[in-house]
This record gives C-alpha cells, sequence and structure tokens, in this order.
C-alpha cells in the first residue's frame, strides 16, 4: 500500500511538472547586513520553519546544533526590514563541519548534513538529537575533504529531501578551478520521507570563468531548494582569490532542474561526459568582490524559501558565510530575491 501512495503521487507531480511555468526573478534586492543583531559566524546554511521563523546553521559554532532567526519581510515588496537572532540550540555534541539544513513539517524536527562524517541528522527544535538520520549511500563517504554535503533541502509537498556534495567524488573527475577548466561532475541524491534514497540525477557544473591569476579557486554547489512541482534551484558558486585580496570575487548562479524529466544513474557507474546530465535553465547570476570602491564580497552558502507575498509572488532568502567577518572584510550578508 505505501508503494501504491508513493506511485501515485509520483505520477501526480510528474503530470503537474509538464504545465510548469517558467519561474523568473521579478526582484532582486541588494544585499543587507544587520551586524548589530547578528554576531559575526560562518552562517552556511538556512531553513524556513514558520511565520517569520528560520533555522541557520554555522559550520563552525562552538556545538553541533542550530541558530532560530527572526527575518522580517514586508509583504508586499519582500526586502528585509528586521533580523533577530537567538543563541545556539545544541545536543552538545563536536561541530560536524554543519552545512546544510531542511525542516521537516511533518516531524517539526530539522536535519542537518555535516561535511565532515557525510550524514544528515536529525534534530528536535530544542537542538536535541531525535536518533534518525537519512540512510546515505556508503559510497558518499568517499568525498573530498571540505567538498562534501553542502546542499540540502525538502518539500512537504514531494515529500522529497535532496542533497548533494558540494565539488565531484574522486570517482567523478578532478576539481573544477581557474587553471583546471573542467565542469565539476555532481550526483544529486533524493530520500523519501522514510529516509530511505530513492533516486541519485547527474549535475554538470558551469566551467569556471576565473583566470590563471587567481591563487585560489574553486567552483562547487553550495545550495538548493525544493520547489513544490518537483523542480530544484541549484545554487553554483565559484570563488576567485588573488594576492591582496584587492579585486577577488565571488560569482553566483541560480539553475532550475527538473528531475522528474530526467534518467536516474547508478551510483556504480563513474560520472562521465556520456552521462546523462540534468537540463538547466538560469534563472539568475549576480557577481560580489572586494575593491578599493567596494566591499560587498559575499560567500553565499545557504539558501531557502521565505514567504509568499501579496501579489503570489515567491521569495527566496540567502545567507553568505563571513568567515567570522574575516579581517573586517566580510559581513554576514543576507539577500533576497523574489521570484515568480
Amino acid at each position: 500500500m505505501k508503494q501504491l501512495i508513493f506511485l501515485i503521487l509520483f505520477v501526480g507531480i510528474q503530470a503537474f511538472s509538464y504545465a510548469q511555468k517558467t519561474l523568473e526573478v521579478v526582484r532582486a534586492f541588494p544585499q543587507q547586513a544587520f551586524p548589530e543583531m547578528v554576531k559575526a559566524g560562518n552562517y552556511s546554511g538556512i531553513t524556513h520553519i514558520r511565520g517569520n521563523q528560520y533555522a541557520v546553521v554555522s559550520d563552525k559554532s562552538p556545538l553541533a546544533g542550530f541558530y532560530l532567526f527572526n527575518i522580517d519581510i514586508d509583504s508586499i515588496t519582500g526586502e528585509i526590514t528586521n533580523v533577530k537572532m537567538d543563541s545556539l540550540l545544541t545536543s552538545g555534541e563536536p561541530n560536524r563541519d554543519e552545512e546544510g539544513i531542511a525542516y521537516c513539517p511533518k516531524s517539526n524536527t530539522v536535519f542537518v548534513s555535516g561535511e565532515s562524517d557525510q550524514k544528515i541528522i536529525e534534530y528536535n527544535l530544542d537542538g536535541s538529537l531525535t536518533g534518525r538520520e537519512l540512510n546515505v549511500p556508503q559510497f558518499f563517504s568517499t568525498a573530498r575533504k571540505n567538498l562534501g554535503f553542502e546542499a540540502l533541502t525538502y518539500n512537504a509537498e514531494t515529500h522529497c529531501f535532496w542533497t548533494s556534495t558540494e565539488g565531484p567524488l574522486p570517482k567523478d573527475g578532478e576539481i573544477a578551478t581557474s587553471t583546471r577548466r573542467t565542469e565539476n561532475r555532481i550526483r544529486i541524491q533524493a530520500f523519501d520521507e522514510t529516509l530511505q534514497p530513492i533516486g541519485q540525477y547527474a549535475y554538470l557544473m558551469d566551467k569556471p570563468i576565473a583566470k590563471e591569476s587567481a591563487i585560489n579557486s574553486q567552483t562547487g554547489v553550495s545550495a538548493m531548494i525544493a520547489l513544490d512541482d518537483g523542480r530544484l534551484i541549484v545554487l553554483e558558486r565559484e570563488f576567485c582569490f588573488v594576492e591582496g585580496y584587492f579585486g577577488s570575487w565571488i560569482n553566483e548562479k541560480l539553475y532550475v532542474v527538473n528531475p522528474l524529466k530526467e534518467k536516474k544513474i547508478n551510483s556504480t557507474i563513474a560520472l562521465s561526459d556520456t552521462s546523462p546530465y540534468l537540463q538547466k535553465t538560469l534563472l539568475y547570476e549576480w557577481k560580489t568582490d572586494i575593491s578599493l570602491l567596494s566591499y560587498d564580497l559575499a560567500n553565499y552558502e545557504g539558501m531557502c524559501l521565505g514567504p509568499k507575498l501579496r501579489d503570489g509572488s515567491q521569495v527566496i532568502i540567502l545567507v553568505a558565510d563571513s568567515q567570522d567577518q574575516y579581517m573586517g572584510l566580510l559581513k554576514d550578508w543576507l539577500k533576497v530575491l523574489v521570484v515568480r
């Protein structure tokens, strides 16, 4: 019976997907910082709980857990009007380099991905552990250091969790940089609400745009959003740091993909040029930098859906990792996009 229910749900979502409208950004606000309300951190993931309440993870918080944020958003324009941050809610366990977070309304819990152990663990909203976790396929344990699970999202309509590693697994190729102008081959993994893996898809990133003068450059998938109709919004991030830091930049792209229309892949077969990669459509692109006139560099690592506005358009909220406001140059930026 359970399998039949999931089949009916899948077929229903698939049928609806053929009537999908093209998603577009109708408003993009300048990024905002709230230094008096948000302490310096390494904010790497965000999820909407209810109302103006959000849960946010930091990959370098003192202990494993998450923070609750109250983010007030103008119901007409979508602009952030105020932010309030509460104390860390923790299990008392060591931080696992926690990168992604997703709220599940049915269980009223959050799931948090850890890049150091490649696990996705469930927490109660008081920060305590439930003892449950997603049944992550074993081969993800081969992920490169600091290039493991970064993105995590859940959708209550499709009843699916989605995650991916930031960079390619070793068997799927090398990491794209300014001197290695390849395309990262990424595996996007789906789980059902029983926490079991149900499908895996191949995603091909864009080639780097950084030039060889970079002293440090890298591309990766840093966040995802699962939409009600089965589509995903994928955040591709490329950073380029140059000597002296002035002239450094980060370029971000949002792509829309539809796994329901694509072929699943086999986890035992290495990704190659002929793998069935998801077809992607560019939704939005922006760039931040450090220069003599600008200090707006922002490393966006987390995003989620916010509220719907009065006109029916949808808010997307992004959070940046400032590396504890590194050298006084970076800020804990928040950014809002409005899509329809």
